[in-house]
């Protein structure tokens, strides 16, 4: 008998049930899980999907990072295929908000007026280091509307949806191939086992897990947040109507939260109810419990002491109070794969094209290689934790192109099965093609100004 302070335990080994076997198994359901496992099913696979919590969408909807950007560059959206059908999906329920082209000409998008309308929506171009900065395309959505327009994709594709089950460690054959996970639920641990999986958890658990090369980031996490009862017309014209005491009010806002972007509040498509993607914290690790659990103190506190200051001093908020704080913890970096190629920051700013481009983002290249962990067969990785340095991955990470990414991923799987081959054998053209085919864009035409990549050596 282990004694009460002994630092470990072994547990016996159990016996674990297989519950499902299929071709492809995505674990992990936030945007580029979904996208995955719709992409695959689409093109004939069975697909099996895990998630560990009781809804898709991961920090799209459960850590409700509520502005779908990072699709368009300064001419056209980059960004289409599944991330565009679950966006046209919302905005027919009227949950989800996006500028019209009329909005998005080159003639107005930069003009007063634009700003005003649209700025609070966080559908304008950070990027630019003029103001007023550009309105462009990107969708403020409603979590729930998310959570039931992937829901509504998983289920018209024929995908095994799994939710409530805990990515636990990966399977792997002696030959090196993956070939499922074990994951721990209610009933206690389940196997799924398949011919391809895809690591979309967000923190590469799988692919860590198989043995894959990684290395570990860290950026700012965020608890974010929901307020209701604002008078956002009230609000806005007390920032356009007064805006040396809006500028003092907004800096003791920003104080008191201790980082955000530029707004600390924008609109969603629900009237009265505004949402807060701060406040940004450093020096919490979003793989240690301790962390993770003290982040949630801290973020509430924060963010009790602003919406005190904001009933007092802010127009439109003296009624204001909290909706909801995010089930998910927004953690932005943890481990990266370190994969057959690596993205730098300088490819992502330089815009550097790839021959075997798979997807794209605002004005930037994601190659095939940088899915493929190495030394790890039939295993393939999609999201924000692919092969990229630190550095790369804080400017290529959003929603938009790590859906892409996962559509990507869901083709490579099907046509590795279907020809017989593996996942890092597949004819790259083959993807790409069908990518189009899908309505997405994998960057295989580089926009005019796209720089080639320099070619590897011998």
């Amino acid at each position: 008998m282990q004694t009460p302070n002994a630092s470990s335990l072994i547990r016996p080994e159990t016996r674990v049930p297989v519950v499902a076997a299929s071709d492809v198994l995505v674990v992990g359901g936030g945007p580029a899980g979904i996208a995955a496992a719709v992409s695959a099913a689409r093109n004939g696979a069975s697909v099996t999907l895990v998630e560990r919590y009781p809804y898709l969408g991961g920090l799209a909807s459960g850590g409700m990072v509520l502005v779908l950007d990072d699709m368009h560059n300064d001419t056209e959206i980059s960004v289409r295929g599944l991330a565009m059908e679950i966006i046209d999906r919302m905005e027919r329920r009227g949950l989800c908000v996006y500028p019209p082209d009329a909005d998005r000409d080159p003639a107005v998008r930069a003009t007063e007026a634009m700003w005003r309308k649209w700025s609070r929506w966080g559908v304008f171009d950070f990027h630019t280091h003029t103001k007023p900065h550009p309105i462009i395309f990107a969708a403020a959505f409603d979590p729930d509307g998310f959570k039931q327009a992937a829901l509504d994709m998983v289920a018209e594709a024929g995908v095994e949806l799994r939710l409530h089950s805990w990515f636990q460690s990966a399977l792997v054959d002696d030959d090196g191939r993956a070939a499922g996970v074990i994951v721990e639920t209610k009933e206690g641990a389940q196997a799924v086992r398949a011919e391809v999986v895809i690591d979309t958890t967000g923190d590469l658990d799988v692919a860590a897990s198989a043995g894959a090369a990684f290395e570990e980031g860290a950026y700012i996490v965020t608890t974010v947040s929901r307020i209701g009862g604002v008078d956002t017309a009230a609000a806005e014209r007390f920032q356009h109507e007064e805006p040396e005491r809006f500028a003092e009010v907004d800096r003791q806002a920003k104080r008191l939260i201790g980082g955000c972007w530029q707004y600390w509040w924008l609109k969603t498509p629900l009237p009265g109810i505004v949402w807060c993607n701060c406040p940004h914290m450093t020096g919490f690790d979003g793989m240690k419990v301790e962390d993770l659990t003290a982040a949630e103190f801290e973020g509430r506190r924060r963010m009790r002491a602003l919406l005190d200051f904001a009933r007092a001093n802010v127009p439109g908020f003296e009624r204001a109070y909290f909706v909801d704080f995010a089930p998910q913890t927004g953690v932005r970096q943890t481990r990266l794969l370190k994969g057959e190629y690596v993205v730098t920051k300088e490819d992502v700013l330089g815009r550097v094209h790839f021959a075997d481009s798979v997807c794209r983002g605002r004005d930037y290249y994601t190659p095939y290689r940088a899915l493929l962990p190495v030394g790890v067969e039939q295993l393939l990785v999609a999201g924000r934790h692919y092969s990229a340095t630190p550095q790369a991955q804080k400017v290529s990470r959003e929603i938009p192109p790590c859906m892409a990414m996962g559509e990507a991923a869901g083709i490579a799987a099907v046509l590795a099965l279907d020809g017989g081959a593996t996942v890092r054998n597949v004819d790259v053209g083959r993807i790409q093609r069908q990518m189009h085919a899908q309505g997405a864009d994998p960057g295989d035409r580089p926009a005019v100004n796209a720089r080639a990549a320099e070619p590897e050596a011998a």
